[in-house]
């Protein structure tokens, strides 16, 4: 999870999605100020997804790339 908007749909991803966080609430708060403060200069092939007001809201009720779901699993998996 070194990308910002990757950690962000992953997070995004396990906390409402799957109901099981990879982080705390305070982490994905800081997450989404961090990437409100440099929005300009994130580049990845997903920040489409993502919008300005999700990050507002802290919270991303949108669609998830396929990736997102393996990912996940694959970061849980790694942790043990």
């Amino acid at each position: 999870m070194n990308h910002p908007v990757a950690k962000y749909l992953m997070c995004s991803y396990a906390y409402y999605v799957e109901a099981n966080p990879l982080v705390s609430d305070a982490e994905f708060d800081q997450l989404a100020k961090d990437m409100l403060k440099d929005w300009d200069t994130i580049e990845h092939q997903h920040k489409r997804l993502i919008s300005k007001h999700d990050l507002e809201a802290g919270t991303y009720l949108g669609k998830y790339p396929t990736i997102v779901k393996s990912a996940v699993a694959s970061y849980r998996t790694s942790q043990f």
